[in-house]
């Protein structure tokens, strides 16, 4: 699926005759507190305007608003956006009927959304008393006409009788939902206030609530629900996560770092986590990090804050720099994409942001050897070359995922694959696809190939795809799932990363895997040769 111009979701018909389609690869998501906006559905933006215009810019309470400034400022182009609340309380809307009133309440909370409401009797007959027309429109502030969103309703009733019984037909609605009671007669015609005359509007009421500072709990969510992080269920194809700190001075807790890494791993993403507060010195950072445990393959950070013009202050504030990098990473793969074999340059921050402290080269050694990155202002020819960093450190079973440029490169893989294979879970039968699977999984290598992704390496030694009656089974069959494995070279000469990638109706599943697990008895004597040759250098 795709957005379109109009935000409206475009299916994308993918098959064997279609190339592997090169997914994003600096797509991030933001998880946080916002001034408004939908809660718990990923809305995409592509700017800092369009964050300002669904969610309502920047907020003192909450830093996300800073961190998707400070990304799109640094060079981000595509941001999903997840708002969570705490107890936050939606506006309610009052209309007459009789001697009972017609209660409505805004489906998104907080005192930001601003709704009014309409009725009239237009172009129904006067015998039928129990129908009317509701008009409801979001404004951008209280007693404005500058209209955001408008929903009409025609010729709804009170009867629940009717086909257009007001709970049912207002259930697709993006705006009001029904609170209490239903009345038994149809509300009163809203009039002017000025002239008591012509068609008005009632504003709502002033019962909104914006709710506590979120917790770690509100960030987790519920994978049930699709709450919280797990909300991101919903948005397809993004590449960094982001969580910005809970306030000023309280930092994203580790139970929320670590249910979001661990979903970062399901979805094939790289969680960004913020240094701690506390490591305002690349001397405290190193002391912090003698007490950090958390080595994570699909983690980074990068050290220190970020220093950036706080515009609601008036002053120059600290910030933590995970919108910064994200941004920063954006702009670096639109001049050198992940899957060009090239010395790519240290992304550095524009003018109008600088680190927080300065960090002596010495330091930003140490720093890296234990997995963590150092923000740069200014490039300097003697500074030391330094491939940034996942938060691995070492403690993975494949040297290639200490380093961020070799796992990004190897989750855009899978990710383009995994989607761009989803057409063969359609198919009748294994046997039926195999040999145009591999044929497009082949040509999708080739073109990293031929671009130096794995560098002077012949083609037969950088890659292989497998598709046959070796990798499939009774059970497989049975429970209509595809089953391929491929394998793309690692760091060191003849070392390969192997998956097993299987798709059906309901799932893509992605798993690591050794082909010395697989059974391979069908293989020719030549073939049985080269596999013993690599089989025993693959590892889960």
């Amino acid at each position: 699926m795709k957005l379109n111009k109009l935000g409206i979701q475009v299916a994308v018909e993918r098959g064997p005759d279609h190339s592997i389609e090169h997914l994003p690869t600096a797509r991030s998501a933001f998880v946080g507190r916002t001034l408004r906006g939908p809660v718990n559905r990923p809305v995409l933006t592509k700017s800092f305007a369009e964050f300002q215009h669904a969610f309502g810019g920047l907020w003192q309470p909450s830093l996300l608003g800073y961190a998707v400034e400070q990304f799109f400022d640094n060079g981000g182009r595509e941001a999903f956006i997840v708002r969570v609340v705490n107890g936050a309380r939606a506006v309610t809307l009052t209309l007459k009927a009789g001697a009972q009133l017609l209660r409505l309440q805004a489906l998104r909370p907080g005192t930001r959304e601003y709704l009014r409401a309409s009725v009239d009797f237009d172009n129904i007959p006067i015998d039928e008393e129990s129908s009317f027309n509701l008009t409801v429109q979001r404004i951008r502030a209280q007693g404005t006409a500058q209209v955001e969103d408008q929903e009409i309703f025609r010729r709804l009733s009170v009867l629940p009788s009717n086909e257009r019984y007001f709970p049912r037909a207002i259930e697709q609605s993006a705006l009001i939902r029904l609170i209490g009671q239903m009345p038994g007669e149809r509300p009163e015609r809203t009039l002017d206030a000025a002239s008591g005359l012509a068609v008005g509007y009632v504003n709502s009421n002033s019962d909104g609530d914006d709710g506590a500072p979120l917790t770690d709990y509100d960030l987790i969510g519920s994978r049930h629900d699709h709450s919280g992080i797990f909300a991101l269920h919903h948005a397809q194809d993004f590449n960094f996560l982001c969580i910005p700190p809970l306030s000023r001075d309280k930092d994203v807790g580790p139970s929320a770092l670590l249910v979001a890494a661990r979903y970062c791993k399901e979805r094939r993403a790289l969680l960004i986590i913020d240094p701690p507060s506390n490591w305002q010195t690349a001397d405290e950072a190193l002391a912090g990090l003698r007490d950090w445990n958390f080595p994570n393959e699909n983690a980074l950070m990068y050290f220190p804050r970020v220093l950036a013009h706080d515009k609601l202050r008036g002053h120059f504030e600290s910030f933590a720099p995970c919108g910064a990098v994200a941004g920063m990473l954006a702009r670096c793969d639109e001049i050198s994409p992940v899957w060009l074999l090239t010395e790519r340059e240290e992304p550095i921050l524009r003018p109008g942001f600088r680190p927080a402290c300065l960090v002596g080269e010495d330091r930003r050694i140490r720093l890296a050897s234990l997995g963590v990155n150092t923000i740069q202002a200014i490039r300097s020819p003697g500074r030391v070359g330094l491939r940034p960093r996942t938060l691995a450190a070492g403690n993975t079973a494949s040297a290639d995922w200490r380093y961020l440029p070799a796992r990004r490169l190897a989750l855009f893989i899978l990710n383009s694959i995994g989607g761009g294979t989803r057409w063969i879970a359609e198919a009748s039968s294994p046997a039926g696809v195999a040999d145009s699977l591999v044929a497009q999984v082949r040509i999708f290598f080739e073109g990293l190939h031929a671009a130096g992704t794995f560098g002077p390496r012949p083609a037969d030694d950088a890659f292989f795809v497998i598709c046959d009656e070796r990798i499939h089974s009774t059970w497989a069959e049975a429970s209509n799932e595809v089953h391929f494995v491929i394998g793309f070279a690692a760091g060191r000469e003849h070392e390969f990363h192997c998956f097993r990638i299987s798709q059906s109706a309901a799932s893509l599943k992605i798993q690591p895997v050794s082909l010395n697990r697989l059974n391979f008895s069908q293989y020719s004597p030549a073939e049985l040769e080269w596999v013993d040759g690599i089989a025993s250098q693959l590892q889960n």
